[in-house]
């Protein structure tokens, strides 16, 4: 049920530690924090790799990682984690394990959801992505005209998309890899023409990603790009597609050959595909060594979650302040800007990722719960969105947990503007936690021609309160090893905040009703005929718009 106000809510009694902090570490403001203890910076800025977590900056202190300590014990994260990690049934409504730290792991452990081990089968998929990977690459595996292919479409929808996306422009930038790539997700035509009109269909391979094999949007996009080739002179689209998906059957009805369709476990969701063979399209285009760098960074994140005690357990203190600012400091948002362009799809990314995983009202016994669970992540790039939203984020009236991301160094030569970059994130971290009084503000305008009351008005408008937490992520290079670390990161958190939120973090089912009911609307749009089928008024009205 949807709560009018925040009055309404209730908290389990596990909270109960992280609500006797958040009222001592309210009386206390982040600049005290840091006159208090010049080493702060030394005593919560943790690193793993090429990464750095700077957490100064938000109101954790030693007591407060302790009452973190007394959650976790509480919340049994210990145990969910290994069960997790070992391939248990964590995701209790469809009775399956969630596999995507098997899927990257050089040695996978997991058992699928009927016991059965699933290294040979993980290991083979794996295999099989890197050879068909390798064979465009080579140029072995050709368009119909014997040409190497020039072109590729991939086709997706959520983390089928995304996560393919984001690795090409996070990690392709400069490079000349000799294909031209297009991520299509969207059924708007909008999003496809685009890419059609930009490649050669006599060179052009078409990836299909869909774990079903029945999305609607996927499938209608990959009936299109056929028709487009075949009305083009190719004699036979589908030779020219390849499939990835946990259903191959489907696949091959389709019509996709066998040998052009590349599998993944039925246990691994869309939103952690990126590290399966929904990726292949990266595969083709950075080789196999980067998507296994990529894989060893994840790796060294998995192993550090696994191992690392609770007060330096990086994923695990971020998912505690996800739930401690949501929960006991009343915050329903995060902001997170990545101060790389490279990154400019990581927000959806992480919106898919997070709010698909805890955005839910239902615990994991099938109760209501009557708490906050997923804050609302939003975001964008630096500096761009400096010049958007920040006016809200220094001197609004909510309290918006902010996340920075940047890299250390530039994957180009433009050095004053990567300093100018680099300056403009620190600073801003800077900024909202020190604020600025209107003390402060009047004896900036000491010298200024405006008196009296005008220059009352203006000092006031330039107090900022300050005292507003953020975290800053710091990679010493954007590269693969870094940004599967980044990536196992946001996943392991998520895992936790949800775990302490008491819902299954690895179903979906708010995505399924919207797609159930475009389905018979599809249908009255293409037959023109309502027959029984009950609809407001409202979608009637609407509907005869298209049908009109």
């Amino acid at each position: 049920m949807f709560r009018k106000d925040r009055s309404q809510l209730t908290q389990p009694k596990s909270f109960a530690p992280l609500f006797e902090a958040a009222e001592e570490a309210k009386a206390t403001s982040l600049n005290s924090l840091f006159a208090e203890n010049p080493d702060r910076f030394e005593d919560f800025c943790l690193e793993l790799g090429q990464l750095k977590f700077d957490f100064s900056k938000t109101h954790i202190t030693k007591p407060v990682l302790a009452s973190f300590e007394k959650l976790a014990a509480s919340a049994e994260l210990v145990d969910k984690r290994n069960q997790l990690l070992m391939g248990g049934i964590v995701n209790p409504t469809e009775h399956r394990p969630a596999l995507h730290t098997a899927v990257r792991a050089t040695n996978p452990i997991a058992e699928d959801s009927e016991g059965n081990p699933i290294a040979s089968e993980v290991l083979a998929q794996r295999d099989a992505c890197y050879s068909f990977a390798e064979s465009v690459r080579s140029g072995e595996t050709k368009a119909l005209t014997g040409n190497k292919y020039r072109h590729i479409i991939h086709l997706g929808i959520g983390g089928s998309a995304l996560g393919p996306q984001l690795l090409l422009d996070a990690l392709a930038f400069g490079m000349d890899t000799g294909f031209k790539t297009h991520c299509v997700a969207n059924v708007d035509g909008h999003a496809l023409k685009p890419a059609m009109d930009a490649c050669n269909p006599a060179e052009t391979l078409v990836i299909i990603a869909s774990k079903t094999f029945t999305t609607t949007e996927t499938l209608r996009n990959a009936r299109t790009l056929i028709q487009w080739m075949s009305d083009s002179g190719v004699s036979n689209p589908l030779k020219q597609m390849a499939a990835v998906t946990a259903a191959p059957d489907h696949a091959q009805a389709f019509g996709i050959s066998n040998t052009s369709i590349l599998t993944f476990p039925e246990g691994l969701g869309g939103r952690y595909s990126i590290w399966s063979s929904v990726s292949l399209v990266a595969m083709i285009v950075l080789g196999k060594q980067a998507f296994e760098s990529m894989r060893a960074g994840a790796e060294s994140m998995d192993n550090h979650f696994a191992t690392a005690p609770v007060q330096q357990n990086i994923p695990l203190i971020a998912a505690m302040l996800d739930v401690w600012y949501g929960n006991a400091w009343a915050a329903p948002t995060r902001a997170l800007f990545a101060y790389d362009s490279r990154l400019s799809v990581l927000v959806q990314y992480l919106q898919q990722l997070e709010m698909e995983n805890n955005g839910k009202n239902i615990s994991t016994d099938g109760t209501e719960i009557n708490w906050q669970s997923s804050p609302i992540l939003w975001g964008g790039v630096g500096t761009d969105a400096q010049h958007a939203v920040f006016q809200l984020v220094h001197q609004g009236t909510h309290l918006i947990p902010v996340e920075f991301i940047a890299v250390l160094k530039a994957g180009h030569d433009l050095d004053d503007h990567h300093k100018c970059l680099l300056a403009n994130c620190f600073a801003q971290s800077a900024a909202l936690m020190k604020g600025r009084t209107t003390a402060e503000a009047a004896s900036m305008l000491a010298g200024d021609s405006i008196s009296g009351q005008g220059k009352d008005l203006l000092a006031r408008a330039k107090t900022f309160s300050g005292n507003r937490p953020s975290t800053t992520i710091v990679l010493d290079q954007l590269n693969p090893e870094s940004l599967g670390s980044l990536l196992a990161f946001y996943e392991h958190r998520s895992f936790v905040s949800g775990t302490l939120w008491q819902i299954n973090v690895f179903d979906q089912m708010g995505v399924e009703l919207g797609k159930e009911l475009a389905k018979s609307y599809q249908e009255i749009i293409e037959s023109g005929d309502f027959g029984s089928l009950d609809v407001d008024s409202s979608t009637q009205n609407l509907l005869g718009l298209v049908l009109d």
